[in-house]
């Protein structure tokens, strides 16, 4: 019997990125407290720029943002934010998405089921994810608990399980 597998990944659904995102703006835009305090937010390329002539109004934009991503589904683990700097007469705040497990997770989560999973499964890194097999799909599925309770850095999904 060939051995069953599945990927842990950790990606972030751009579309829904992108529509928390845009109801974070119509949101800026009409609520009174941020009226005549310039904030906005916006991508910047890849990154997530929040703007405001504050530290707080601009930390107040971020927390609007977090909401929005948290009805969309989306993990606050997956969001990257700096602390708010002065650019000029205006605070900012950089965010990015995280996408993919680097290195020193990868090494974290595997270590994880080595030393807490079914003795019978086995992690392998392949590039930004990880690869769980096991004879038994019984263990996989006791591994993917264990992954969903342990406290982990970053937010991981299962996907591929055969």
């Amino acid at each position: 019997m060939a051995d069953s597998t599945f990927d842990v990944v950790s990606k972030v659904d751009h579309q829904e990125a992108d529509n928390a995102l845009n109801q974070a703006v119509k949101e800026v835009e009409q609520r009174y407290d941020f009226k005549g305090t310039d904030a906005s937010i916006a991508w910047s390329g890849e990154k997530i720029l929040i703007k405001a002539n504050s530290e707080e109004r601009a930390k107040a934009v971020l927390d609007v943002f977090e909401t929005k991503l948290i009805k969309r589904g989306i993990s606050l683990k997956s969001l990257d934010s700096g602390e708010p700097f002065a650019s000029g007469k205006e605070y900012r705040i950089e965010s990015s998405l995280k996408n993919g497990i680097d290195q020193e997770n990868a090494k974290k989560i595997s270590k994880l089921i080595r030393e807490e999973g079914p003795k019978s499964v086995r992690a392998q890194i392949q590039g930004d994810e990880l690869r769980v097999s096991s004879k038994s799909r019984d263990d996989l599925q006791d591994t993917m608990a264990l992954l969903r309770s342990s406290n982990l850095e970053i937010d991981v999904q299962f996907t591929n399980f055969r």
